[in-house]
């Protein structure tokens, strides 16, 4: 089978380009620089004549770290146990070897590795090959896990290390990584502002980790597809009031479902049984409401709809405009001119 290019450049080059990390042709200081990022480990080149040439790029969004990096020569990689983190490593170009537990992974551009925190693992990375990552704090994995179930976890978090890139279910996780990695990769002026703000980045953090949750098979898959009851009014009215009190806040769903003490999936379904929405529209619409009372008192002279509209967390001022005038039934820039 042909392989498929999932991963191609970015809009403005090469994938995280304008975030380098290091360069260096010295295995330790290679060494040095990756454990920084994710762990201690053994790094050794493997057979001669190829001279190490390791690259990374990184960038962090809150407990996730968006990166790409390359050996420039066959290594083995030997971190034993990742512990603190979940890491998830996609080939543009090249393969690797990976064992993890009592699985091997023939990494390529159509397979993904999926590597859990509390699994043993050891990597031999080719010459040729170049790939993107994601890690994950285990905290924050966990944290997610729970808010999603509505319960406390009884055993770490494991995954199918294997990923095929070309499954159906892999889709929303494909299309995901090519939008963060460019959106990562532009991220100057303005979009730098974006991936800064402290509400933007916080739907990242939960959508990267919610797609990873539903796209990749673990230990707890059953118990996330499994239907919980639907959620009782006072619960919605809890959240409603959480939501008014805390809209400047980074909230996310699993947030929102851990303060009324439900799981995602009933606190979805309480809000489309008795308010035909879903949280996080209601959570928008709450914003939207603030932005226009902020536009109502701010004055042209001062201030633009694009730095109000980025402090509440909304990214495209396109779609904004679209969701503020349907609201309201006339521009965010006719508001502010009042």
């Amino acid at each position: 089978m042909e392989t498929k290019h999932h991963f191609g450049p970015g809009a403005s080059g090469p994938k995280l380009a304008n975030f380098p990390f290091f360069s260096t042709s010295d295995l330790d200081e290679a060494r040095d620089r990756v454990s920084r990022v994710f762990c201690d480990h053994r790094l050794r080149v493997m057979g001669s004549g190829r001279q190490l040439g390791a690259e990374m790029y990184y960038r962090r969004i809150r407990g996730i770290g968006v990166g790409r990096m390359r050996y420039g020569a066959s290594v083995a990689i030997d971190p034993g146990c990742l512990e603190s983190f979940a890491l998830i490593q996609m080939p543009i170009c090249g393969g690797e070897v990976v064992e993890h537990g009592r699985e091997t992974v023939n990494s390529t551009p159509d397979v993904a590795s999926v590597l859990s925190p509390t699994l043993s693992l050891s990597m031999r990375h080719g010459a040729d090959t170049d790939k993107l990552f994601i890690k994950i704090d285990r905290e924050v994995l966990e944290r997610h896990c729970r808010q999603h179930l509505g319960g406390e976890l009884k055993q770490a978090i494991e995954f199918l290390p294997r990923m095929s890139l070309l499954e159906p279910r892999s889709l929303s996780w494909v299309r995901l990584m090519n939008w963060l990695f460019d959106e990562v990769g532009q991220a100057h002026g303005v979009g730098g502002a974006i991936l800064d703000s402290s509400l933007f980045s916080a739907q990242v953090e939960q959508m990267v980790i919610t797609t990873l949750l539903l796209s990749q098979p673990h230990n707890y898959s059953e118990r996330l597809s499994d239907d919980g009851p639907s959620i009782a009014p006072h619960f919605i009215r809890r959240v409603e009031r959480f939501i008014e009190d805390n809209a400047h806040e980074p909230l996310t769903i699993g947030e929102l479902a851990e303060h009324a003490g439900v799981s995602t999936r009933s606190l979805f379904a309480g809000f489309r049984k008795y308010r035909n929405t879903t949280p996080m529209q209601w959570l928008k619409d709450a914003r939207l409401k603030r932005v226009r009372e902020e536009l109502l008192r701010a004055s042209p002279e001062t201030t633009t709809v694009t730095c109000i509209a980025v402090r509440w967390g909304f990214s495209h001022l396109g779609h904004f405009t679209a969701d503020y005038k349907r609201s309201f039934g006339e521009s965010p820039s006719v508001t502010l001119q009042r």
